[in-house]
């Protein structure tokens, strides 16, 4: 089957997908989007969330055929250009980053929740990020980018 969605504003096409095969699979082999990572396949982990039509979701539980004619806006969609997203700007900023398994579903996730709570607190951030499984941070600079990044974005 062909798919044809519209990816990070630009229309894209995947041939000869077949029915089982994930959004992810089409993201990150078919139209060379790496940055969705490939963690769980069961949505558990969140490395894989994407915006599809503006709701975050687990692109591994996204069938490709599912995405037809949507609008995907991956990890790399959330710069503008060169400019980095103020939430890219602050993982790398408050050293939220460390193996990058888990930053690509937390950027969207964080980006997601401040586009919705300019001015999240604490419990709204970690509730926002509770569907990312991170091993090596321990949580608390990401949630101190998360922080930056809304500043950053209420100045902007």
């Amino acid at each position: 089957m062909r798919v044809n969605v519209t990816v990070n504003g630009e229309p894209r096409r995947a041939d000869n997908v077949w029915e089982g095969e994930s959004l992810l699979y089409v993201l990150r082999e078919r139209l060379g989007l790496p940055g969705s990572k490939n963690a769980c396949e069961q949505g558990e982990c969140g490395s894989c969330t994407v915006y599809v039509d503006g709701v975050p979701a687990c692109a591994c539980l996204v069938a490709a055929g599912q995405a037809e004619g949507r609008d995907v806006v991956t990890v790399e969609g959330l710069a503008s250009g060169d400019e980095l997203d103020p939430v890219q700007e602050s993982f790398v900023e408050q050293g939220a980053v460390q193996c990058g398994f888990c930053t690509p579903g937390l950027l969207v996730a964080a980006h997601d929740l401040i586009e919705r709570v300019p001015d999240p607190s604490d419990v709204e951030i970690r509730e926002a990020l509770a569907g990312n499984l991170c091993r090596c941070t321990g949580y608390e600079k990401i949630l101190d980018a998360v922080r930056d990044a809304a500043a950053k974005k209420a100045v902007r």
